[in-house]
């Protein structure tokens, strides 16, 4: 199955000149456009509880988790394992493939946020999917390296968030 989606997602790559520059986007430049806006709302300090529990979502998911997988499981690339993938997107010397680092950052990011403001976090949901299949479709993850970033991100989130609501509780006492 893994291989059928990676197949028929970056399958799309050439089709249209469109298209690639979108999914290169996406896979390589957008996260550079949700840095920033994680910046302008740092400004207001009502937010900056929010912003915190995402920082330390991010750090959790993306420099915790998903590095202690990424080191057990030692998982190839797509572009290196397959003649036939399209990599579209420049990527660093790591050939780690398991699990997408992208995919743990922008949903424990969107995770984090949500629990603070449901709208802004649903931006930032909408925006982790289009990241993550923009780094299938350029080649550089398996779909399932994806679902287990999409996973440790939500999870981090979702930990970050019960121990800052347990730690606000406690504190009111």
């Amino acid at each position: 199955m893994d291989l059928y989606l990676f197949e028929k997602i970056n399958g799309l790559v050439y089709a249209s000149k469109a298209l690639d520059y979108i999914g290169m986007f996406f896979a390589d430049y957008f996260q550079y456009i949700i840095g920033a806006i994680i910046i302008i709302l740092l400004l207001w300090k009502k937010n900056r509880i929010m912003i915190l529990s995402a920082a330390i979502s991010v750090f959790l998911s993306r420099l915790v988790i998903a590095e202690i997988v990424k080191i057990i499981i030692q998982r190839a690339r797509p572009y290196v394992v397959l003649e036939t993938a399209n990599k579209i997107i420049f990527e660093n010397a790591d050939f780690k493939s398991m699990p997408s680092g992208h995919a743990a950052i922008f949903f424990a990011l969107a995770m984090a946020i949500y629990f603070y403001n449901k709208k802004l976090g649903v931006f930032f949901f909408v925006s982790a999917i289009l990241i993550s299949l923009a780094r299938i479709f350029c080649g550089v993850h398996w779909p399932s390296d994806i679902l287990v970033g999409v996973i440790i991100g939500i999870v981090s989130g979702i930990i970050v968030d019960l121990i800052i609501r347990k730690k606000k509780t406690y504190g009111r006492n």
